[in-house]
């Protein structure tokens, strides 16, 4: 019951307007966080830019959300023909660094979606870095073939 009371508030927050929120934990900024629309029970992915603005190195250790079963960082790579996607035990953010997590690339999984994520809405994203800390960003939802986020600052 709790957890369904959890996914009620996601979706009540989904249901705001979006608008681009960029946030920031110590030296890391994190710009345009976004998803695409997806059903319920499918997998979702969390994309956004990483901009380190310090002078020391640091690294995203994991994400949460009560949107999915399960939260992972990953990559996609190249196997012969082949794209496939592998799970990461982090992503580094070298000082001064921009990293960009977009599809085809890095990208933070959603496994298990506890309710569609619908176009407009937002998905509330909790962020854990080595140095920086915790931060929480919500993911605007775009539509289900986007290629990057239409969201404007």
């Amino acid at each position: 019951m709790l957890r369904r009371s959890l996914l009620a508030a996601a979706v009540a927050v989904a249901a705001l307007p979006a608008a681009a929120q960029d946030r920031a934990a110590g030296d890391i900024r994190i710009v345009r966080p976004w998803t695409r629309a997806a059903g319920a029970n499918a997998n979702g992915a969390g994309f956004m830019t990483l901009r380190n603005g310090g002078t020391e190195a640091d690294r995203l250790l994991s994400a949460a959300t009560p949107a999915a079963r399960t939260v992972e960082l990953h990559t996609l790579i190249r196997e012969g023909d082949v794209m496939r996607m592998r799970p990461v035990q982090d992503i580094p953010v070298p000082p001064g660094a921009t990293v960009e997590l977009r599809p085809g690339g890095l990208h933070i999984m959603l496994i298990g979606l506890a309710a569609p994520l619908q176009q407009g809405g937002r998905v509330p994203l909790t962020l854990r870095f080595e140095r920086a800390g915790e931060v929480q960003v919500e993911l605007v939802v775009e539509s289900a073939g986007a290629r990057s986020s239409g969201h404007r600052h």
